[in-house]
């Protein structure tokens, strides 16, 4: 077979619109690339399929066609942010890029439920997962979905009602298209687009933690932890057995279930003989704090129970599951481990941490609704309150990426790479993180990531909504965009006030914010 030949450049890139400032890669050849995305494959002259390899990469460029970059929201000055493209599924595999070519045709992830075993949804339905395959590639990414929580026969009959599809298998598609970091198109994703790629929907609601079985006792199971257990005991004999890298990422209640997973799964594949495989974590808008709410509610409903106690209740009625070493740091007091900053200090797995300084989520709980009625004084003091105690918990994390914007939830959006921090966008960071990892296993020591790759990310202005590439916020009422002014002023920003302790005029500030500088 003869394969087109178009002219290419010397290093295959995927460019992206950032800011200026932007950290930018080095020109790579086709043998850099090779050896970016797997330190333990020969180099690309040295591989006996290169001569395949080299042909397949210039067929995948002719399938995906130019890749123009997009121009970020909120941005006037641009230049490219540039990814090397991972070909570990081609490379000398001929039916590895015959995957590649399908997956541009048929990117749907594939429903599998669990069957002959006693774990299950909610309501007893059979538990699963969604997968695509990528043939050839040992990397593989498994997502659990998030959705909040129920604590109580009350808010759980409730929740049944309203959102069976978080309590049930039942009504589940027969497929889901991946967006986001589950996303086939390298334009949208482009360090994992070509993974295993595997999505768990959450039917839980225990936040991935529980291990009691339904029963005639029991209205409803709830076994997240044993749904994760079983997911990688089936994904062990579709290939994850030969994986080098499995990237456990969660959202919002996902997010958590990754924190009290993550070294979980590392040691069942490890129990299985596959310690091999390197296990990671990958933590979004799942770093909640037990701090005191706003003012106190009562804790008849999910969304009005202040995190601390609707987690103490849930423990209980979950049976959760929590990892050893925190549970033991915490005496015995298992709520303790669903928050962020008191079970990382305990894990052994490697955990990159995404979070909002100023979730939307903890503030909900917290009884601070940022639209609809105008913010009122204190509610405003609290929010930054908010923002600095959770900065504060996040300062010593080794691998972080922590906009100063108001939002819930990122690595699965369309609009996931135009989020920056600093310059660098989320993919980016990642990248930077998965390089510092090359040499994470089997005892050896995690190296520095490259000089101007950076892994720890955090704003520094302290105002919601500072970071010019802030998601859009709109008016609850109307639904129309509002302006980062708009907002603040909403928020009950004092633009008087705050541009005197700046030494600046009014309008001054006000120009600097329309300007996101």
């Amino acid at each position: 077979m003869t394969w087109p030949r178009p002219r290419i450049q010397p290093s295959l890139l995927i460019g992206r619109q950032v800011s200026h400032k932007t950290p930018m890669m080095g020109p790579q050849t086709l043998s850099d690339l090779n050896t970016e995305t797997d330190a333990h494959d020969a180099p690309l002259e040295e591989t006996p399929g290169g001569i395949e390899m080299i042909r397949a990469v210039l067929a995948v460029l002719v399938l995906l066609g130019p890749v123009e970059g997009r121009r970020a929201r909120g941005q006037r000055t641009h230049t490219t942010e540039s990814f090397p493209l991972d070909f570990t599924a081609v490379q000398g595999n001929m039916d590895g890029f015959v995957t590649q070519e399908n997956n541009a045709i048929d990117p749907q992830m594939k429903l599998r439920l669990l069957r002959n075993t006693p774990v299950s949804c909610n309501d007893g339905s059979p538990a699963g997962y969604y997968m695509k395959e990528s043939r050839g590639s040992r990397r593989w990414l498994m997502f659990l979905e998030g959705g909040w929580y129920c604590f109580s026969k009350h808010t759980c009959d409730s929740r049944y009602e309203n959102m069976r599809r978080l309590m049930s298998s039942s009504k589940w598609p027969s497929t889901r298209t991946g967006t986001g970091i589950l996303s086939p198109q390298p334009e949208e994703n482009p360090h994992w687009w070509n993974a295993n790629r595997v999505f768990v929907p959450y039917c839980s609601s225990d936040v991935w933690s529980g291990s009691s079985a339904k029963t005639d006792q029991n209205d409803y199971a709830f076994m997240g932890s044993q749904i994760i257990q079983e997911v990688i005991k089936d994904l062990v004999s579709k290939g994850l057995d030969r994986a080098k890298v499995l990237l456990l990422a969660g959202s919002s209640a996902g997010g958590t279930g990754v924190l009290l997973n993550v070294d979980r799964v590392s040691e069942l594949l490890a129990g299985l003989g596959h310690g091999a495989v390197q296990v990671r974590g990958l933590v979004d808008s799942g770093w909640f704090l037990d701090h005191t709410p706003h003012r106190d509610r009562d804790c008849t409903h999910t969304m009005s129970c202040a995190p601390t106690q609707a987690i103490r209740r849930g423990v209980r009625l979950w049976h959760s599951v929590v990892p050893d070493l925190c549970s033991r740091a915490h005496h015995g007091e298992d709520w303790n481990c669903f928050f962020g900053y008191k079970v990382h200090p305990t894990l052994k797995s490697p955990v990159f941490v995404v979070q909002w300084l100023f979730d939307e989520a903890q503030l909900m709980v917290d009884d601070v609704h940022l639209t609809g009625r105008p913010v009122q004084e204190s509610q405003w003091r609290y929010i930054q309150t908010l923002g600095s105690a959770l900065r504060n918990t996040l300062r010593n994390l080794p691998a972080l990426f922590a906009p100063a914007c108001v939002s819930h939830e990122i690595i699965t959006r369309n609009s996931w790479m135009d989020i920056r921090v600093k310059g660098t966008s989320l993919p980016r960071a990642l990248q930077c993180w998965d390089r510092s990892l090359r040499n994470h296993g089997n005892g050896s020591v995690t190296q520095a990531p490259p000089r101007g790759c950076p892994v720890h990310l955090i704003d520094s202005c302290p105002w919601p909504h500072c970071n010019p590439s802030c998601p859009r916020v709109r008016e609850h009422v109307t639904g129309q965009e509002m302006s980062v002014v708009q907002f603040l002023t909403h928020l009950g920003f004092d633009v008087q006030c705050m541009a005197h302790q700046q030494g600046l005029q009014p309008d001054t500030l006000l120009g600097m914010l329309s300007d996101g500088t």
